[in-house]
């Protein structure tokens, strides 16, 4: 078995703007309206140009699973249950997470355009691919956007041995000037469970560390880490911030929480999950021009620092992502073979053609 750090076996490289245009045809295929699922299979090819195809188009056909089971509704109408000046709690009733994210981050801007800080809790949500994509939209913006979501169990506790703690990734971003936006988004676990479905799906190793089985020992089988745990980044600290990241995307909001969650690749059970949207208007603050020049100075420093043995540069937040869409946007997206195969299955199903590759 090869390791995960080994390239994807190419079975030829595909447009990014073709993939979108399958995704978006299968998604309209099982009921999502024509802008939610542009918006969508986006985030799908977007996950892949930043080089995490973990959220990549391996996860459509878990989305298709979801909506013909009935557990997501893809025409769900969001009802506004709190608006309160800056505070906003949303019921998703069942919705596709990527459109009721994206929603609640414009309306979050809104409210800190008025208000300094604008916050939206999203309730019974769903998955919504990389918290990235919403948190930069707001930095786009001119805004600090952060994201808080929960997922479904995979860490024990600090000190248990049964699964019942998220990973709960979250995401910050903000404008950086001349550099455009610096963003981090991280789960807390040693690696998102995405990468290890994406190993099984390549048919490769796991590094040592990221994973044990259900016996207790470590693995580097992805298979027996996905019947496993997922190990907390960090040790005890990972397992506390995503237990406090779980208080805010599912108890605060009125979503589930802790074994109530579920995640995307379980097709017949709802998802429960929640989100916190929060936006601060930089202007609010200082002008967004001196902030985006303080930005710009701090990201020269950590650039021009001795390099450590093994780094030929120092990189910002976001900057490798950045690099891989631009390279990617030209040279296209290589699809392991694994998922090609998924989705030559799911055109054959929905009855869309699959023509990835060409001029």
């Amino acid at each position: 078995m090869r390791s995960a750090d080994d390239p994807p076996s190419e079975a030829g490289r595909a447009r990014p703007d073709r993939l979108a245009a399958f995704a978006t045809d299968v998604l309209a295929a099982v009921g999502v309206p024509a802008a939610d699922a542009a918006l969508v299979a986006g985030c799908l090819v977007e996950a892949e140009l930043w080089g995490h195809p973990s959220h990549g188009l391996l996860r459509l056909s878990w989305y298709v699973a979801r909506i013909r089971s009935g557990v997501v509704d893809p025409t769900a109408t969001p009802r506004t249950v709190v608006d309160r000046g800056a505070v906003a709690v949303v019921d998703g009733r069942e919705g596709l997470g990527h459109v009721l994210t994206a929603a609640a981050a414009r309306e979050a801007v809104r409210r800190a355009r008025e208000h300094g800080a604008g916050v939206v809790a999203v309730r019974n949500s769903n998955h919504f691919g990389m918290a990235a994509h919403y948190t930069r939209m707001m930095a786009t913006d001119g805004c600090v956007g952060v994201l808080t979501t929960n997922s479904s169990p995979s860490m024990a506790p600090w000190g248990g041995r049964a699964r019942t703690v998220g990973a709960n990734p979250w995401s910050v971003a903000t404008p950086a000037g001349d550099h455009g936006v610096a963003v981090m988004d991280i789960s807390n676990g040693n690696v998102a469970r995405g990468k290890i479905y994406a190993a099984r799906e390549r048919g490769v190793e796991i590094p040592s560390g990221w994973a044990i089985d259900a016996k207790g020992a470590p693995t580097t089988d992805p298979a027996a880490a996905l019947a496993g745990l997922l190990l907390p980044m960090a040790g005890h600290k990972g397992y506390a911030i995503a237990f406090m990241m779980d208080i805010l995307s599912g108890v605060l909001t009125g979503s589930s929480f802790g074994t109530g969650v579920s995640g995307p690749q379980q097709a017949e059970r709802r998802s429960g999950s929640g989100h916190l949207v929060l936006a601060l208007d930089v202007e609010a603050f200082l002008p967004l021009a001196e902030f985006n020049r303080r930005v710009e100075q701090l990201i020269e420093e950590v650039k021009s620092v001795p390099l450590a043995e093994g780094f030929d540069e120092v990189l910002y937040p976001g900057e490798l992502e950045d690099r891989s869409q631009a390279r990617l946007q030209r040279e296209g997206i290589d699809l392991p073979e694994g998922t090609r195969a998924e989705l030559e299955r799911l055109a054959e199903q929905v009855g869309v053609p699959l023509e990835l590759a060409g001029a």
